[in-house]
């Protein structure tokens, strides 16, 4: 008779270690480079443990998206629960260390079916979520919903500054900064301007800006690039 191999509790602080090992692994050279080797090397343990945890390394690229898309899902729901959820969300979506894991998580979802069905099922999550908090803000802005429907209005936030983000990690800034002017004056008609402070949190994450200029009734931002977490 054949004995299951056991696999390392989920809350142990070894297979946390292993999956942060793995994160950075991935940001810094990408998956190819996220061997189970080079992840215990790079958090100090041995090789065996990897697979005393993991059963696969898809086991372990999986754990990664649930773990990374669980934290995400509260750092949105923090974000959606703020007095400006419309700023916080577009910020949150602007995060580039989660760009950059999303563009390795989707290339490995090329070749990896139930990595793609995993992230295809947190992103209906988040998307959900988005919706019903959208609709809430855009009601008491009194916006024709049929007009300009909810989720046509996510799907353009969300992919313009997780493109924005993208195309900067390239290099690529022309046109951006109109851009973000357009997004300023959107989200200053819906929930109003920003505070006077200098800084303030946002999603989690703390967003550094100039105070606003009261010059011509304009007002300009400096936005320092949020470092979250990275998720799907």
């Amino acid at each position: 008779m054949t004995t299951r191999r056991r696999i390392g509790a989920e809350s142990s602080a070894t297979r946390a270690a292993l999956l942060d090992a793995a994160q950075q692994l991935i940001l810094e050279e990408g998956f190819a480079a996220a061997s189970s080797r080079r992840i215990a090397a790079k958090a100090g343990l041995k090789p065996q443990l990897v697979h005393y945890y993991f059963r696969t390394m898809d086991d372990l690229y999986l754990a990664l998206v649930r773990r990374g898309a669980e934290q995400n899902l509260e750092r949105q729901a923090r974000a959606l629960s703020s007095p400006h959820p419309l700023r916080a969300l577009w910020e949150f979506s602007s995060d580039p260390t989660g760009a950059r894991m999303t563009m390795e998580f989707v290339a490995l979802a090329n070749h990896r079916p139930a990595i793609r069905a995993e992230l295809g099922a947190y992103a209906e999550q988040f998307r959900r979520l988005q919706s019903e908090a959208l609709a809430e803000v855009l009601e008491r802005s009194g916006v024709d919903t049929e007009a300009f429907p909810i989720d046509a209005l996510l799907v353009l936030m969300t992919s313009l500054s997780r493109l924005m983000v993208v195309e900067e990690l390239l290099g690529l800034t022309t046109g951006h900064a109109a851009m973000r002017s357009i997004v300023e004056q959107f989200l200053t008609r819906f929930e109003g301007p920003v505070s006077s402070a200098d800084s303030r949190s946002v999603s989690g994450v703390e967003i550094t800006r100039t105070r606003s200029t009261t010059t011509g009734g304009s007002s300009s931002s400096n936005d320092a690039l949020p470092a979250g977490r990275p998720g799907a």
